[in-house]
């Protein structure tokens, strides 16, 4: 890391403005660093890329294990660069709990589109940061945009509800389902449908064309149960192959014609904002948290409060409010 000391935040800056892939990768490592020379660093470069941020389309993909999510982010991302498109692709993977390691596989599995000129792949590892999310992607997405990255792919890790999480980040939500998986297609994950803006039932090829219509039949009806979304779009829903490219354009078509559906009504901006001020109530929590565990006074009296609650000698709510009174009432 002491390349990255001995460069100043406008070098960084610089760099990134004129799409040095090398300084935005290594801008990109002081985002996810936890050292605070490295904190204080990435931020200042991020205050200077605010400016020229804010003007790409953010498409989070998410699905289960084995949807196919790496193969039809290649397919879509091809299509989409053909379009003389700058795309930039952050594809986070699992983190190991025990030695914080990461697969950080999606740059090997996207060949092709990682030999593109106008693409630049970020394996990140999702650590412990809750959503499936890197705790550094909403920085990183300000930096590429500054870059000059018109379309960004979010690709999350798809392990559970929470993957959810990304909704909370990008403009258009797409949801990836393989037909043949069993009535989770419709009852498991009705709270990623329900986010969801877009729903692809991928692996539509061979043996397996057959079962996707079925599928995306049922994915139909299943919709017709929501309530009708606060952007006022109706969620699509639309059969592909990342194998073959069948039903690639017609996907990518669908997120535009989204993405011009909440432009004209106003949603989109009212969402920027929204997800801008989600932005900050969760950094405020965090850091208000690491504040109060650097102060003695306050893990001692964190201990006292936690072992009344542990040993069921006091109410959770109780010993919240007598900590935060302990705290704010000097």
């Amino acid at each position: 890391m002491k390349e990255l000391d001995q460069l100043t935040a406008e070098q960084f800056f610089q760099g990134i403005r004129s799409g040095d892939r090398v300084l935005m990768a290594r801008a990109i490592t002081l985002l996810e660093s936890a050292a605070a020379a490295h904190r204080n660093k990435a931020l200042e470069i991020l205050e200077k890329c605010l400016p020229f941020s804010g003007n790409a389309l953010r498409i989070g993909i998410t699905g289960a294990p084995g949807v196919g999510k790496s193969s039809f982010i290649e397919t879509l991302g091809n299509h989409i660069v053909d379009e003389n498109k700058q795309l930039a692709v952050l594809a986070v993977d699992p983190s190991s709990k025990k030695s914080k390691g990461s697969i950080l596989g999606d740059k090997t599995r996207m060949q092709e589109l990682s030999k593109r000129s106008s693409v630049f792949i970020r394996p990140t590892a999702s650590g412990e940061h809750y959503g499936g999310i890197a705790a550094a992607t909403r920085e990183t997405i300000v930096l590429l945009e500054a870059a000059g990255f018109d379309t960004i792919l979010v690709e999350t890790v798809g392990v559970g509800q929470s993957e959810t999480a990304v909704h909370d980040i990008t403009d258009v939500f797409v949801l990836l389902l393989i037909a043949g998986a069993g009535d989770e297609l419709q009852g498991i994950k009705r709270g990623i449908m329900e986010m969801a803006d877009i729903i692809a039932i991928n692996k539509a090829d061979g043996d397996n064309t057959e079962r996707a219509q079925i599928a995306l039949g049922d994915v139909r009806r299943a919709l017709h149960l929501f309530q009708l979304k606060d952007s006022g779009w109706n969620t699509t829903v639309e059969t592909c192959s990342a194998l073959t490219a069948k039903g690639i354009p017609e996907m990518w078509q669908s997120i535009k014609k989204y993405h011009q559906h909440v432009v004209e009504n106003g949603y989109f901006q009212r969402n920027r904002k929204q997800q801008y001020m989600q932005w900050f109530n969760e950094y405020l929590n965090i850091s208000l948290i690491n504040h109060f565990n650097q102060n003695d006074e306050f893990k001692a009296a964190f201990q006292h409060y936690s072992s009344k609650v542990e040993q069921a000698e006091m109410l959770p709510p109780v010993a919240v409010q007598a900590l935060l009174s302990k705290v704010f009432t000097r």
